[in-house]
C-alpha cells in the first residue's frame, strides 16, 4: 500500500478504537470550552448551560454505571444512570441558576464557577471557535468527540510528516504516528481540552522548523509562524513559552555553527526571529488585550481556584512548592521510570539530528514549562506536562533510523519525502 493509505489507516483504528467511550472523557474545564463555543453559535447562557450540563451528566451517569458493573459488592445492583444524572443535573443548574441570579452575567461563559476563575478561559477562545461548527452540525456529544478525534488524528499525522520531510523512512514514521497515538499525547488529545489543540499546532510549528532546516525556509518559517499565531488564541501562554523556546534554540544552533566556522543557514535565522515576535507579540497583545497576568494564574494556584483569599506572599509560597513538587515528582518518576526512559530515548534520537533536534527539545520543554508554572502533584493524569511527550514520538523514530536502515534498505520514495539536507 502507499504511505497516504497507512497513515489513513492508522487514523481510521485510532478512531474506531474511541467509540469504546464516547461521553465520559470531560474534565471540570472541558464544559467551560463547551459552553463556550455554544455561546459562540447563539445560544444564551442559560441554553448554553443546560445543554453542556446535560453533557457532562451523561457522561458523569455513565462513568457511574460502568464502575457499578464491575464493582464486586454492587455489580447485580439497579442501573445507577437515571439517578446520577438527574442528580448531577439539578446541582449544577441550581448553581448556574444562583449565579446568574446574583448577577454574573458577563462573557461567553455561563458561571460554573468564580468570575476570577471564569476570566482565564474567557481569553482562550481558540478551542471554542474549533469546536463550533462541530457542536452546530452533530449537537453536543458526537460534536465534541468528533472534534476530539479530528485533532488528535491530525497530531499523529503530523508526526509522520515532520519524520518524512526529515527524510526518516516510510515504516519508522508510521511509528512515529503511531507513538502518538499510543502514549500519553493520544489520550490527553481525546480529552475535550485545549491541549488537544495545543499539541497540534505545537507540532505544526515544529514541522515548520524541519522545513526551515531542510531548505524550505519560507514555506516553514510561515507554518512555524502561523502555528505560534494560533496557540496564542488557543492558550496564549503556550504560544510564549514555544516562541521563547525555539528562539533559544535557534540562538543556541547559530553559535554552534558560527564556533565551527559555518554559516548560521537561512532557516535557523528565520526560525530564530520567528519565536523572538512569537514572545514579544504575545507579551505586548496580552498587555493591551488586559488578560490575566501571572499573577493572577499564581493565586488561582495558591488559593484552590480563588476558594481561600489572596496570598500576600505568593512569590515565596510559590517557590517553596516548586521544590517540593519536582521533589516529589522526581520520586515518583524513579517509582515508574517509564516516563524518564522514554524521554532519553527520545533525546538520544534528538541528538542524532542535532539542529532539529534543539528545536524538537525546545518543543518538548514547554511541557515542563507548562507544569512549572502551575505545580499542582494533583492535576489529572499529568496533562500538563504533555507536550514533553512529543520528544519521544518524534525522537525514538529518529533513534531507530540507522538499524533499520542496516537491516532492511529501503526506497526512498513516499508521502512528505523531502530531499536530505545536513541537520548538523
Amino acid at each position: 500500500m502507499r504511505p497516504r493509505t497507512w497513515v489513513l489507516l492508522l487514523a481510521a483504528v485510532f478512531a474506531l478504537l474511541q467509540l469504546a467511550s464516547v461521553t465520559g472523557r470531560d474534565t471540570p474545564d472541558s464544559k467551560n470550552y463547551v459552553a463556550y463555543a455554544l455561546a459562540l453559535g447563539g445560544a444564551d447562557k442559560r441554553e448554553a448551560a443546560a445543554a453542556t450540563i446535560d453533557w457532562t451528566c451523561a457522561g458523569r451517569a455513565s462513568l457511574a454505571r460502568r464502575g457499578q458493573s464491575v464493582d464486586v459488592v454492587r455489580f447485580h445492583r439497579p442501573d445507577p444512570t437515571s439517578r446520577v444524572a438527574a442528580e448531577c443535573r439539578a446541582d449544577a443548574l441550581e448553581r448556574v441558576e444562583r449565579r446568574l441570579a446574583a448577577g454574573q452575567t458577563d462573557g461567553h461563559i455561563p458561571p460554573f464557577m468564580k468570575p476570577r476563575l471564569k476570566q482565564i478561559f474567557e481569553v482562550r477562545p481558540g478551542y471554542p471557535v474549533f469546536l463550533l461548527p462541530f457542536v452546530t452540525a452533530l449537537g453536543v456529544t458526537w460534536g465534541v468527540w468528533t472534534a476530539s478525534v479530528l485533532v488528535a488524528v491530525a497530531g499523529g499525522v503530523l508526526v509522520f510528516l515532520i519524520l518524512r520531510t526529515l527524510s526518516v523512512s516510510v515504516p519508522l514514521a508510521l511509528t512515529g504516528q503511531a507513538l502518538y497515538y499510543i502514549l500519553p499525547c493520544g489520550t490527553t488529545a481525546m480529552r475535550p481540552m485545549a491541549e488537544g489543540l495545543m499539541l497540534a499546532l505545537t507540532l505544526a510549528a515544529v514541522w515548520g522548523c524541519a522545513l526551515a532546516l531542510t531548505g524550505r525556509t519560507r514555506a516553514g518559517t510561515a507554518l512555524a509562524g502561523g502555528g505560534l499565531l494560533a496557540l496564542f488564541a488557543v492558550k496564549h501562554s503556550q504560544s510564549l513559552f514555544l516562541g521563547l523556546a525555539l528562539a533559544v534554540a535557534g540562538a543556541a544552533v547559530v553559535v554552534a555553527r558560527r564556533r565551527r566556522g559555518r554559516a548560521p543557514g537561512r532557516g535557523v535565522v528565520a526560525i530564530t526571529a520567528v519565536g523572538c515576535c512569537a514572545a514579544l507579540g504575545t507579551l505586548l497583545l496580552a498587555r493591551l488585550l488586559h488578560y490575566p497576568a501571572e499573577s493572577e494564574s499564581m493565586q488561582d494556584l495558591l488559593t484552590d481556584h480563588f476558594g481561600r483569599p489572596d496570598r500576600t506572599r505568593p512569590w515565596p509560597e510559590f517557590l517553596h512548592l516548586q521544590a517540593n513538587f519536582w521533589l516529589e515528582w522526581a520520586r515518583r518518576q524513579a517509582q515508574q521510570p517509564l516516563f524518564v526512559a522514554a524521554l532519553a530515548a527520545g533525546l538520544w534520537g534528538a541528538l542524532r539530528r542535532p539542529a532539529f533536534g534543539c528545536f524538537l527539545l525546545a518543543a518538548a520543554a514547554t511541557g515542563f514549562l507548562t507544569h512549572a508554572g502551575h505545580p499542582d502533584i494533583n492535576i489529572w493524569g499529568e496533562r500538563l506536562i504533555v507536550l514533553a511527550w512529543l520528544l519521544p514520538v518524534v525522537g525514538v523514530p529518529l533513534l531507530l533510523e540507522p538499524v533499520l536502515r542496516r537491516t532492511l534498505p529501503l526506497p526512498a520514495q513516499g508521502l512528505g519525502r523531502q530531499p536530505t539536507h545536513s541537520m548538523r
